[in-house]
Parts: structure tokens; C-alpha cells; sequence
């Protein structure tokens, strides 16, 4: 995860951000790092979204990703969770000293700053955040897919898994406006610990944030305090290995952005849109379906050589080379 970037990424500007990532996001970089560092060079590792084949029969033809308000999504808890772990952090006074301290010596009033604009934003935070989430998809997934996911995503509808390499830091990403950061499964005392060493990041880093602009430091707190509301999750999640995609519309919006009021489960809502396609404009050109897709999983189903034929069509339509044999079709015995 990172603060909001410009769409033209360039080698210093990735490692600048990773720096401040393992500044104030220590367990996203931990995370980050494990699994773009398994990857050849050259190659972004797989993410799978799990949904219904009428969904992503829709994500294909339309080269649009649907993210929904964090108020809609399947954990009742989403954005809370989090957020009364940071609130029990910051209210006991020692810890709170011990941050804005540490970052005092660095930027003074940063801290403080940070904290009150985010407290600033918490009520559109809580209610208009915005959400797509992915997962991390291991080769010995390819052929059959997770059944967790398959029990968990698309009810008793039939179901795919749509696979997709995605890069580290895009200037597709920037020019969106979303965050893309790995979901943590921590406790309280886990998450009061990472907040601990970001203290002690701070400390050991204060000469190179002393050289940096106080705003950009602002910033990064603020997205340390975003990610943590955000991308928290009980740790009976753990299994899903979530990654997200976070748009905040009223925080910073993105001309690129489209958006619709949908009927979802019977529950009219707005849903915001990532156009995966080159043609809205050429610096999307690394996030195009075409270009980040790598498989398609067909769940378990009676009908796999209805759906094989189905989204071979919708596949090569967009833009996808030799289509057909990037779709499989899991064969993992349980019933629909």
C-alpha cells in the first residue's frame, strides 16, 4: 500500500515509496515483499477473484471491475474492526505520546496533524469507502481452484475464479486513485506490536525524514491510519489471503473512475468502477484484462463445457490470445 501516486512511476519513485511503506506499513511490506520477491523479474505474481460466472461474464465483456461500499461487504465488521483497534492504540496516552514524539523529532506537529485529519475524514471513511478485493492465487490452485472460496463466493450460483497477474506499482493504479494493500489477519496485541515498531521505524529513520517534505510524512500517516481501518481483518479470515483495492470518491477522486447506482442482493447501492481497459487511456494499458490475464477456473458444476465455451468467446473478444487453453475446469467432488 502506498500514499496516492502519480500515473508516471519511476524507478526512484517505487523505491522512495517502499521505503516510506517500510517506514509506517512494516507488516504490508512484509507481506508486499514475500510474495513480489517469489516472482522472476519481470513477472507480477497471480491474484484470483472468486465470483459468480454471471459476474465475471460481466468483468470480461465490459473490461469493468465493481468495487462496493465497505458498508456492503460480507464481514458486517469491515472498517470498525479496524478502527477500534487503532482507537484503543492511540487513547492511552503513553503510546500516543510515544508516536508523536518519535515522529516530532522528524517533522514536528506531523503526527498530530495526520491524526486529526483523519479523525477529520473518519465519518466519509466509514461510509464511502470503497472495495475490491482479490486473493492470492498459489500454483497448486491452477487445475481445482480453493474450495474454502468456492463454498464462500456465488451461493449455490455457478462460479469461476478469474486469475490475473498484477503489478507492484502502476501508474494505472495512481491514476485511478487506489490503494492496493495486502489485508492483515492480526490481533489487537499484533497490531499494537506492528504500531510499536513503527515507532522505532521512525526513530532508527529520522535523518532520512527529516530531508523529506513534512506533507509527504502527513501523508504517509494518514495512509498508515487508512490502511489500518481498511485492510484489517479478524484473524479467522486468515485463509482468504486478501489483497484490496481501496477508492475513497470524495477523498480523491478519479476522472477515470465511473460509477452507477446497482441493485446487489436486492439492495440498491453505488458501485464504483475499474475500467481494465487500455482504451480509456493508454497509461491503463498494464492493468487491460488482456494484459494481466492469466487463467480462468471454472468451479464446480454440471454444465463446465456450456461455461468453457461461453468464456472462451468473451475472452478472445477481449483481447485474450489463444483463450481456450487458459481455461480449466475444476473437478473438485462436491455438489452445487
Amino acid at each position: 500500500m502506498t500514499a496516492p501516486l502519480i500515473p508516471t512511476i519511476t524507478p526512484e519513485q517505487i523505491e522512495l515509496a517502499m521505503r516510506f511503506e517500510g517506514i509506517f506499513m512494516p507488516h504490508a511490506r512484509k507481506q508486499r515483499d514475500a510474495l513480489y520477491a517469489a516472482e522472476p523479474d519481470g513477472f507480477a505474481p497471480r491474484f484470483v477473484h472468486y465470483t459468480s460466472a454471471e459476474n465475471a461474464l460481466s468483468i470480461i465483456r465490459t473490461k469493468r471491475l465493481w468495487m462496493r461500499n465497505a458498508s456492503c461487504m460480507a464481514d458486517y465488521r469491515e472498517v470498525h474492526h479496524g478502527f477500534d483497534i487503532l482507537a484503543k492504540f492511540f487513547s492511552d496516552k503513553p503510546r500516543l505520546d510515544a508516536f508523536t514524539s518519535a515522529l516530532d523529532q522528524c517533522a514536528m506537529g506531523a503526527a498530530m496533524e495526520a491524526i486529526n485529519l483523519f479523525n477529520g475524514w473518519w465519518n466519509d471513511i466509514r461510509d464511502h469507502t470503497y472495495i475490491s478485493s482479490i486473493s492470492e492465487h498459489m500454483a497448486r490452485e491452477d487445475n481445482h481452484g480453493r474450495l474454502s472460496m468456492w463454498r464462500a463466493f456465488g451461493n449455490n450460483s455457478a462460479r469461476v475464479g478469474l486469475v490475473v497477474r498484477i503489478p507492484n506499482f502502476s501508474g494505472g493504479a495512481a491514476a485511478l486513485n487506489l490503494m492496493f494493500s495486502p489485508v492483515a489477519y492480526l490481533t489487537e496485541t499484533e497490531v499494537h506490536n506492528v504500531i510499536s515498531n513503527v515507532i522505532t521505524n521512525i526513530e532508527t529513520s529520522a535523518d532520512f525524514l527529516r530531508s523529506v517534505d513534512r506533507q509527504v510524512i502527513v501523508a504517509y500517516v494518514f495512509s498508515m491510519l487508512l490502511a489500518g481501518v481498511t485492510c484489517l481483518k479478524h484473524e479467522g479470515f486468515g485463509e482468504e489471503r486478501e489483497w484490496r483495492a481501496i477508492y475513497s470518491p470524495n477523498r480523491l477522486l478519479s476522472s477515470f473512475m465511473e460509477s452507477s447506482t446497482e441493485v446487489v442482493g436486492g439492495v440498491p447501492q453505488i458501485v464504483h468502477k475499474i475500467p481494465l481497459d487500455a482504451a480509456v487511456s493508454p497509461v491503463l494499458a498494464e492493468l487491460d484484462i488482456a494484459a494481466m490475464f492469466d487463467r480462468l477456473i471454472i468451479g464446480p458444476s454440471p454444465y463446465p463445457q456450456a461455461m468453457y465455451d461461453a468464456f472462451r468467446i468473451a475472452l478472445t473478444a477481449a483481447g485474450v490470445a489463444d483463450a481456450g487453453s487458459k481455461i480449466v475446469a475444476s473437478l473438485i467432488p462436491i455438489r452445487t
